[in-house]
């Protein structure tokens, strides 16, 4: 519920500061007072028109901040959106600010933070309902009128199962469409697949293949220099030449040397050894050297044969991948495709008939929400019709259209026409109302004047009080073409209303204010040649005051009869009570 407002340089108020509590609030006051500049900075405040008219004369901004308490049904809805934009702060509370700057920008903030209009309008939509004002009120637009019949009939499990199958089939829709945009290219597709995998397969392609394939490259186009290399380090190490001895035979005369010099001295022992390592080491290199020798192939077949392959699988890798695990990765998936699309048919097939068991299943779904919705309607509407009758409409009637579209892919029914559908189900609502006799149900908003719409919405939401979830509600021009006594019948509605719901009433008629939990006084006032709006709340005395002046001029007769009309009230709303 609003907890706080405050209003600042807005029209004719400079700073106002209100606090409200729960129940039903009224706000009385002379015409133009300042009363409706309060409900339009309301609207200002959940999403509505920021017009720099707002502005105070004089004054840069205008600036609106209410402060919402989350203790209802609304509090796990108002979370899922704060936690969405991540402006949770505290659970138990939630605050909307608007400001309007003379220069035209308009500012919105949730918990402090910067947000668009639309968070704002989507958080306000939850927290106020305000009738009287034609672009805010849900009753004149049809789009509002099945959620408030589903919240009455109570559908919320039936709505939830259909849901949920709805769903299913949506999934199950989109890959139908999937499928069917594959199969509409199919040879096209499966050609090229198929010679993809065909290729790639036939290369028969091992990762690490083409490295080890430039190695032997390598060797086969130098085979005559890596030979004659090795048969001269050969020569070198075994033969010598005339003029030289062969390095074994110099490095054996070393390794001599230096045995006879360590066994006279003892210390030299390990380099006598390290000449017979090197003695051994190149005696191991020759013998490499002649199984090297026997390796080296000198065969240009295996050269082409190498030089083929190599230029094989550069060819692959650009086309299916920078790499052989590439290539064999897109091959595959090449394969995986064409899988697919060649089992597409039975697939779409089988599809085909899961999604006519999920349509049948989704039309019993939707026959039965529609049924409970119809039924719902019926007994709604004779509610609202006895509450209309009680604020002096009495020869109104009221009711509920339903209507469907037809479509080639909708729902099928009982007589094998088929039906568009949504996730509400095929229903199409809309609110019809019939103010006077003969007219015939129309829809609302080209039938319903400002205050009989205040009326029908104050009928409905008595009606389905308890089904409703916005916990502020916000009446304007309630009381137009209504006496006295009508009025105290609105005002006992009103004040039924605001058990479950906070109601405020801005209102003229008496009968209607005595039954206020909290009663402001809206004045104007001119100070230093500045008209000024301020609020006072009135209680005791003050409030009989308020109330006598409402009835006419102030006297014993109508101080009197202000007196008698808050004990009517007291007495009526005792009896409501037991």
């Amino acid at each position: 519920m609003l907890t706080e407002l405050h209003i600042q340089n807005f029209a004719i108020i400079d700073k106002l500061d209100l606090r409200f509590g729960p129940g039903l609030i009224i706000l009385t006051g002379e015409t133009g007072a300042g009363k409706s500049i309060i409900l339009d900075a309301v609207v200002m405040l959940i999403g509505g028109k920021a017009d720099t008219t707002f502005v105070r004369t004089d004054s840069d901004a205008a600036f609106v901040e209410g402060v919402f308490q989350l203790k209802g049904p609304e509090k796990e809805a108002v979370h899922e959106v704060l936690k969405r934009e991540e402006l949770l702060d505290d659970p138990n509370y939630v605050t909307l600010m608007r400001e309007v700057r003379k220069e035209g920008r308009s500012v919105a903030r949730v918990n402090g933070r910067t947000v668009n209009v639309g968070l704002l309008k989507e958080l306000g939509a939850l927290l106020i309902d305000i009738h009287g004002q034609a672009e805010h009120l849900s009753l004149l637009d049809p789009r509002a009128h099945l959620g408030l019949l589903d919240r009455y009939a109570e559908v919320a499990k039936p709505l939830n199962d259909y849901r949920q199958t709805y769903h299913s089939l949506l999934s199950l829709r989109r890959e139908l469409s999937e499928l069917r945009k594959a199969q509409s290219d199919a040879d096209r597709r499966i050609e090229m697949f198929t010679y993809q995998v065909e290729e790639i397969e036939a290369a028969r392609l091992k990762a690490g293949e083409d490295e080890e394939l430039r190695k032997e490259r390598d060797k086969l186009a130098n085979a005559e220099a890596l030979a004659q290399n090795a048969q001269e380090a050969l020569a070198v190490l075994e033969e010598g030449s005339p003029e030289t001895p062969a390095a074994t035979d110099l490095v054996g005369q070393v390794a001599q040397a230096l045995a006879a010099l360590a066994k006279i001295d003892s210390g030299q022992t390990e380099m006598a050894n390290q000449a017979e390592v090197m003695l051994d080491t190149m005696s191991d290199i020759i013998h490499s050297l002649r199984n090297y020798l026997e390796e080296i192939e000198f065969n240009p077949k295996r050269l082409d044969d190498v030089e083929e392959r190599l230029d094989l699988i550069h060819s692959l890798i650009r086309k299916y991948g920078g790499s052989i695990p590439a290539v064999i990765a897109y091959g595959a998936d090449a394969k995986t495709q064409l899988d697919t699309i060649t089992g597409a048919a039975d697939r779409i097939n089988e599809l085909e008939m899961q999604e006519a068991k999920l349509l049948e299943k989704l039309s019993k779904q939707g026959t039965t929400l529609s049924a409970k919705r119809k039924s719902a309607a019926t007994e709604m509407g004779k509610g609202i019709e006895l509450e209309l009758d009680d604020l002096r409409m009495a020869s109104a009637k009221f009711g509920v259209d339903f209507q469907t579209k037809p479509d080639p892919n909708g729902l099928p029914l009982m007589d094998a026409a088929r039906i568009a559908f949504d996730q509400n189900g095929f229903d199409r609502v809309e609110f019809l109302v019939a103010p006077n006799p003969g007219e015939g149900l129309k829809p609302l908003a080209k039938i319903a004047s400002g205050g009989e719409t205040s009326r029908l919405m104050l009928g409905l939401k008595n009606v389905m009080a308890r089904a409703d979830e916005v916990p502020s509600l916000i009446f304007d021009e309630i009381d137009q073409g209504i006496g006295g006594r009508v009025g105290m019948v609105v005002g006992q509605k009103l004040w039924n209303l605001s058990r479950l719901h906070q109601v405020f009433c801005v209102t003229h008629l008496p009968q209607l204010a005595v039954f206020g939990d909290q009663h402001y006084q809206v004045q104007k006032l001119v100070d230093k040649g500045r008209t000024l709006t301020r609020v006072e709340p009135l209680e005791g005395e003050a409030r009989l005051l308020e109330l006598s002046q409402m009835l006419g001029e102030v006297g014993e007769g109508t101080l009197r009869s202000a007196h008698e009309l808050l004990q009517t009230a007291r007495q009526m709303i005792k009896g409501t009570k037991k």
